[in-house]
């Protein structure tokens, strides 16, 4: 079965995006992605944004709607891929590269320097300082960059690389989300 959400801002404001059911995978509900672009919005329009754990792609798909210059989503669920791949063609979204594969085998190759990070895991696995650690030390960010963390309410912020600092931080029902810069 394929849900539908709808882009908040932009160029593609209302358009829709089709998403597959897939275990762990929740789309970033809109009020807060509207809180979470309310915060970037001097940060997106010519940026280049790494969209971890895609799943929907709704931050990803949402930044580049916003005037990101380029968004690449990383995902490893064929079938949220090829939803993916859909809504890109769908919207000739030129911007939007799609990589299948496992986030730290992606963060184990070559690194590119992105202004915007969006990193949304599974909950309830761990990961999310794991790969912020990743991002950091394998030389991800540009200087300044800013990591957005999605996570379950009830995970304590720690564990996350010492140089970065937390800018702002919300929650709303079971989902906690934060913004962070690596201050370099």
């Amino acid at each position: 079965m394929q849900n539908k959400l709808r882009i908040i801002g932009g160029n593609w404001r209302s358009r829709q995006l089709a998403f597959v059911d897939a275990p762990g995978l929740r789309p970033t509900p809109a009020r807060v992605r509207e809180t979470l672009f309310n915060w970037l919005q001097t940060d997106i329009i010519g940026s280049r944004c790494l969209d971890l754990y895609a799943g929907s792609g709704a931050l990803g798909f949402e930044a580049a709607s916003r005037g990101a210059k380029r968004v690449v989503q990383v995902e490893q669920n064929p079938l949220a891929c090829r939803a993916l791949k859909g809504n890109a063609v769908a919207l000739d979204a030129q911007q939007i590269k799609l990589v299948q594969a496992d986030v730290f085998r992606f963060l184990a190759g070559d690194a590119e320097s992105f202004d915007v990070v969006f990193l949304d895991p599974p909950f309830a696995m761990g990961l999310a300082a794991q790969t912020c650690h990743w991002l950091h030390d394998k030389d991800w960010l540009a200087p300044d960059a800013k990591i957005y963390v999605e996570t379950e309410a009830s995970l304590k912020l720690d564990g996350f690389p010492e140089t970065w600092q937390l800018l702002k931080s919300k929650q709303a029902g079971e989902v906690a989300y934060h913004l962070f810069t690596n201050g370099l």
